[in-house]
């Protein structure tokens, strides 16, 4: 096989550009509205849910492309260029993660009140603004260095004649794969609790990591599906991707569904029957006004009605249907990003109640928009599939079987 049987096709290229558009408009307009000192916390808070959703996207490839490895599997492979491509936009989340470190002091109220407050001071150079930004570093490191060693040994083995010496980096990125996973639970756990518990500074929960990693390793899987679902009707991709493939990869996506909501419900009846004064007001606001009905949405639509959907064998073996419920489940997982975001204390302590700003939709747009445009550039630069890889014929046969 050759690596120009497998390019994607040159129509991808049209939604680059249309993301690229779309993005720079909604930015300039929501870098406009910050310049204003009353607009700019609303303008970070509208960021981070951006950055949160697409950023925990590329975060998801990256622990989703060394899943792949260690697991193994048909699914595995049809899937594995195209997370990784997901995985090579982290240079870009770099860089947007930058507007919530030089404005740390207008989004984390914990950044004033170290000295005056005896939770956050004693909690030392961890809960300062110094602490946050090295760390934050520190995470980004770590994500990159995984995902260019991922990389790097991908494109080498593409570039082997035989299939002995492809299996030596195939190897050498599976030995990787296995303590790296956990390196990457560990990073991402940290890095939740920085980046959106420690908007209430009193708060805290034990499961908060595992329901980031579990969130946006669900949410690469959805968009990985609809990516798939549309090459799936053109060559070179309708030849490899069959009926199992999507099987297979709609059952990762129930499974995980599942266990947010086993992760969630967990962290309710947990914090609920301790009844402590730190942890139920987290829960207390998120019941009040608006705020309550987005709850039930997510019970209902989060979990409900995706359980239920992909339950069908029908459902999951059918590409448009299954990236129609990725869709779906892509959207939830905006506005559980905005449920864990829109809640908490503004910087001065206050809170707002229930208010959903059009600025959350231009954060969304707008870091989508150049997001997309990096992941389509990456998607093109390589074969939609790993030529060399040993087991790829018997996967693209697995695709095939009823």
């Amino acid at each position: 096989m050759t690596g120009s049987n497998f390019q994607a096709p040159a129509d991808l290229s049209r939604f680059r550009n249309i993301s690229l558009g779309a993005g720079i408009l909604a930015v300039v307009l929501l870098v406009v509205m910050a310049v204003s000192p009353e607009n700019r916390e609303q303008a970070l808070r509208s960021w981070l849910l951006g950055f949160n959703f697409w950023g925990g996207i590329a975060i998801g490839c990256l622990g989703v492309t060394m899943l792949q490895y260690v697991t193994g599997g048909a699914w595995a492979i049809v899937i594995r260029r195209t997370v990784e491509a997901g995985s090579r936009t982290l240079p870009l989340v770099t860089i947007l993660v930058i507007p919530i470190l030089v404005f740390l002091g207008s989004l984390y109220e914990w950044h004033h009140l170290y000295g005056t407050d005896k939770i956050v001071t004693e909690r030392g150079w961890f809960q300062t603004g110094a602490g946050f930004i090295t760390r934050t570093i520190v995470y980004f490191v770590i994500f990159n260095v995984m995902q260019v060693m991922l990389n790097r040994w991908s494109a080498a083995q593409d570039q082997t004649s035989n299939y002995e010496d492809s299996a030596k980096f195939l190897g050498s990125a599976t030995a990787f794969s296995g303590p790296g996973i956990v390196i990457f639970a560990l990073t991402v756990s940290f890095a939740a609790i920085d980046w959106t518990m420690s908007l209430d500074p009193h708060w805290f929960s034990t499961i908060w990591g595992f329901l980031y990693i579990v969130g946006w390793a669900l949410s690469c899987f959805c968009f990985a599906v609809v990516i798939l679902a549309y090459l799936s009707d053109k060559e070179p991709m309708k030849s490899v991707l069959g009926r199992r493939h999507f099987h297979d990869i709609g059952k990762l996506m129930l499974a995980l569904v599942m266990v947010w909501t086993y992760f969630n419900l967990s962290q309710f009846l947990i914090i609920w029957s301790g009844n402590i004064p730190e942890e139920t007001p987290w829960y207390l606001d998120r019941m009040k006004n608006g705020w309550g009905v987005v709850g039930f949405l997510l019970i209902l639509f989060h979990f409900a009605f995706p359980f239920i959907i992909l339950l069908s064998r029908d459902v999951k073996r059918n590409a448009r249907w299954l990236a129609i419920m990725a869709v779906f489940i892509l959207v939830m997982r905006a506005i559980d990003m905005l449920y864990h975001i829109g809640p908490s204390p503004l910087v001065d302590g206050s809170k707002l109640g229930f208010q959903i700003s059009w600025m959350d939709f231009a954060a969304l747009i707008g870091i989508g928009g150049f997001w997309l445009w990096a992941f389509f550039t990456q998607l093109m630069k390589r074969p939609l599939v790993p030529v060399m890889d040993p087991f790829l014929d018997n996967a693209i046969e697995h695709g095939k079987g009823h």
